[in-house]
């Protein structure tokens, strides 16, 4: 019985994502989510920017029912939370909400390898309600899926959600001319096998040039860290990429701090979550009731 549990914790850095890169913010660029209830997390920032409002649209999660949703939180031009809502809700556990403008429209990318597929989600004008658009078809189930519109063309940077091993530590790559399809994987596919930056942790950015995709490092622990992959080639038939070193816990994080697995680029700002990590009894007589609860029901 599982009695560790990951507790994440979001910021905005007032920062663009080159200054956060380069370790050029303190203290005093860092805001903190307000602190979430026992046991529950928001995760997996991602944020758009209305030129009035900054929305940001994470994971919510809740251990008593190990089942996340999307939330939508706004914050003022002052960084103050002024909203916050319940926008999207599956019968599978839904994370990691990349948002983006394209064809003219404002799209939702979430993570959902537990559906066993990957929808793209189409906005209305409040951001409050997402319909369904497609299914994105690819060579296989996708994890955190993160795109990219560069030189004309579409591309998804994702791990596999074969296995473990290959969540952790693998990366592939496709590519399409519209955001419907047809999607086509590069030959190479995976292009990358390494526990330390392969799996995508964030919003793929063009920084003087060159694509940068945030990595997770879970050499040591899921989320461990965060490095930048600077790829130095990408295209219909090759791909080839270096990594960087990981990037140091952003100022003022929470005490006793293990880890970081996403980083996302909004215009001006940059938002991130790290991890706490919950070893209480309390939360191991939390599954013992969640456990009992289940055979309840049977």
């Amino acid at each position: 019985m599982p009695r560790r549990k990951d507790i994440w914790h979001c910021g905005i850095v007032r920062r663009p994502i080159e200054r956060v890169l380069a370790g050029d913010y303190g203290a005093q660029d860092v805001v903190w989510f307000p602190r979430e209830p026992e046991f529950t997390f928001l995760a997996d920032p991602f944020g758009h920017d209305d030129g009035t409002h900054l929305h940001v649209f994470a994971e919510q999660y809740d251990y008593r029912t190990r089942h996340g949703v999307i939330e939508r939180l706004t914050f003022d031009r002052g960084h103050s939370l002024v909203d916050r809502r319940l926008v999207l809700k599956e019968p599978w556990h839904l994370s990691y909400p990349q948002v983006f403008r394209g064809e003219g429209e404002v799209w939702m990318l979430p993570e959902a390898h537990r559906s066993g597929g990957l929808t793209l989600y189409r906005g209305d004008a409040t951001l409050d309600r997402w319909t369904p658009e497609c299914r994105i078809e690819l060579d296989s189930v996708p994890v955190d899926a993160s795109i990219l519109h560069h030189d004309g063309r579409w591309w998804l940077f994702y791990s596999s959600g074969e296995n473990r091993a290959t969540k952790l530590g693998s990366l592939r790559v496709a590519w399409a001319e519209r955001l419907a399809g047809p999607w086509t994987a590069l030959p190479g596919n995976p292009v990358r096998l390494d526990r330390q930056s392969a799996r995508p942790g964030g919003t793929p950015v063009v920084i003087d040039g060159r694509i940068m995709l945030p990595t997770q490092d879970c050499s040591s622990t899921y989320g461990g860290a965060i490095r930048p992959l600077w790829i130095t080639r990408l295209d219909t038939t090759g791909f080839t990429a270096e990594a960087g070193d990981p990037l140091a816990l952003p100022p003022s994080a929470p005490r006793g701090c293990e880890g970081m697995h996403t980083l996302s680029a909004c215009g001006d700002v940059t938002l991130f979550d790290v991890k706490t990590i919950d070893r209480s009894f309390s939360g191991l007589l939390l599954e013992l009731r969640r456990m009992l609860g289940r055979y309840a029901q049977e």
